[in-house]
């Protein structure tokens, strides 16, 4: 048995490494597995597409990723968008150095003399804000001038956007997307964790040798507990959620006794293992406090995306 765990831990580190090589854990077939449709096999999609700025370009990552590479070609747009990068590091900025922060914030886009001068701020907005930083230098400091740049970038540029070469690949890609997921589509690996549906074991796109976290949910477990609902929420959920707090699904597929759901694989270790095995046993006060925080931040997260499936 210790012969085997440790034959299963290798072939895990190995995977996790890139195996390897210069193909980094990808199949022999990864250019054939990910090769792009012509743009014309794409038409049904773009019509069935719902043009939504805020599911398009904020909560969908490759078409987040592609619409700032949009934003990239032009300069007035580059600066909107470097403007909300820098609102959502300050956020994230611990409390003692946020004014800091949120000053060199002011500095740098609301002061028209610098290079990254976002203009669509209105001086007035700009100048409560400055003085809402001396008082308060709280996460929401900047909401407003945020929700002010977004209303801009989600009407021409946005519309400008679907006209262009980079909705056409976000297109393609939702197409490759669309292609059926089967177990086959994984390498499978070592178990990570069990629990009271089925377990967790570590997995690989064959296509891509991205490594995740495949949670599988015995068929019949699920049907012995009544868990349909459970099963079927869990996945909706996660499909809606994207929150730096909480794992994102990245594959659903099912086999003939589980359905599985493919997730981001979190390398540091379980709550129990960081509490018993990372040092002294326990947590000092600072650290309890933010693990509490980020824990109730994930659970309103879940809370809030449960009530839009209910509705």
């Amino acid at each position: 048995m210790e012969l085997e765990n440790i034959v299963a831990n290798t072939v895990l580190l190995k995977a996790r490494e890139g195996g390897g090589g210069n193909r980094k854990g990808k199949s022999k077939k990864w250019k054939q597995m990910l090769q792009f449709p012509h743009i014309s096999l794409c038409e049904e999609l773009r019509q069935s597409t719902e043009k939504d700025y805020s599911s398009l370009c904020e909560r969908q990552p490759i078409g987040r990723l592609l619409f700032r590479q949009f934003c990239e070609t032009r300069p007035e747009l580059r600066r909107c968008v470097k403007f909300l990068d820098a609102v959502a590091d300050f956020e994230v900025t611990p409390d003692e150095k946020r004014r800091e922060c949120g000053q060199e914030l002011i500095d740098r886009f609301f002061n028209s003399k610098s290079e990254d001068h976002v203009s669509e701020v209105e001086d007035a907005m700009a100048a409560r804000c400055a003085e809402r930083l001396q008082h308060d230098a709280c996460k929401e400091l900047f909401k407003d001038p945020t929700r002010l740049i977004h209303d801009f970038l989600s009407v021409a540029p946005f519309a400008d956007y679907l006209d262009s070469m980079f909705f056409n690949r976000f297109l393609q890609w939702k197409w490759l997307e669309r292609q059926p997921v089967t177990k086959r589509t994984f390498r499978q690996y070592r178990v990570l964790g069990k629990g009271g549906f089925g377990e967790v074991c570590a997995c690989q796109v064959r296509a891509t040798g991205k490594m995740y976290a495949c949670k599988k949910l015995e068929k019949k477990r699920i049907k012995k507990r009544k868990g349909e609902a459970m099963a079927l929420n869990e996945k909706q959920i996660l499909e809606k959620v994207n929150s730096r707090f909480v794992v994102s699904l990245a594959y659903a597929y099912e086999t003939k006794d589980a359905l599985c759901l493919v997730l981001t694989l979190m390398n540091g270790g379980d709550l129990k293992f960081h509490i018993y095995h990372m040092g002294e046993a326990g947590f000092d006060e600072t650290r309890a406090s933010f693990t509490r925080r980020r824990s109730a931040a994930a659970w309103r997260t879940c809370t809030e995306n449960a009530s839009c499936t209910e509705t």
